[in-house]
């Protein structure tokens, strides 16, 4: 029986996406397996991205810097990415869904992706994903923003790192224009009304943070404990 989701995910919508492994199994160890998701986020939100990771991976670098120049001119996309957060056992996201069933297509094929790259560099059989990600709907900019620097304080919330930029698997980097990385794939301008400095103001003032977490709770996933 196809399962129906409770609250539909709709166009133009922007959501709070969220995924962990199964019994918080640690899926991401290294560097390597951070860098194959942040690979997998980047290419399956392209509508024209028809090809399997593992075999994309296998062409070379200048196959590869072409078929996506191709693709990304078309600029056509399953969802826009606003924000995520990398890790060890989770992944938090926050989508706009572009095309009709825009989101269960992109972390659909992010997620199967990943499962099938795990489980044959370490040998396993078997799911690696506690069932079907959640999704809550955000109602406001104002929501969006209070959500992103929670996601961004992850890391250093679970401390593995001091400071929210020492993480280089989130996208806070992209946010404070320190990334010197070819990897950029947000889109957030759009509704984050901050710049970089007033962006990293906000986010580094600890003070106000847990009485404004309370203006995003409802967009928190309720089984979340860190």
């Amino acid at each position: 029986m196809v399962q129906i989701r409770k609250d539909p995910l709709v166009n133009d919508q922007y959501y709070h996406i969220f995924s962990r492994s199964i019994a918080k199994f640690v899926v991401f160890n290294n560097f390597l397996e951070f860098n194959r998701i942040l690979q997998l986020l980047d290419v399956y939100r392209f509508s024209d991205f028809n090809y399997k990771y593992s075999q994309f991976a296998e062409l070379g670098h200048s196959t590869q810097h072409s078929i996506m120049n191709k693709i990304r001119n078309h600029d056509e996309t399953l969802i826009k990415v606003i924000a995520y957060c990398i890790m060890p056992t989770h992944v938090h996201l926050i989508l706009k869904q572009i095309a009709k069933k825009g989101i269960a297509k992109y972390i659909g094929r992010v997620l199967n992706g990943y499962s099938k790259y795990f489980n044959t560099k370490h040998k396993r059989t078997g799911p690696l994903w506690a069932g079907r990600f959640k999704n809550v709907l955000i109602s406001d900019d104002i929501q969006l923003l209070h959500l992103s620097r929670y996601i961004h304080l992850n890391p250093t919330s679970a401390g593995l790192v001091v400071k929210p930029e020492n993480w280089q698997y989130s996208s806070y980097d992209e946010y404070i224009n320190k990334t010197k990385k070819s990897l950029a794939i947000c889109k957030f301008h759009e509704v984050i009304d901050k710049n970089s400095e007033e962006y990293k103001k906000f986010v580094e003032d600890r003070k106000s943070y847990q009485r404004e977490l309370s203006l995003i709770k409802s967009i928190l996933i309720d089984d979340y404990n860190g």
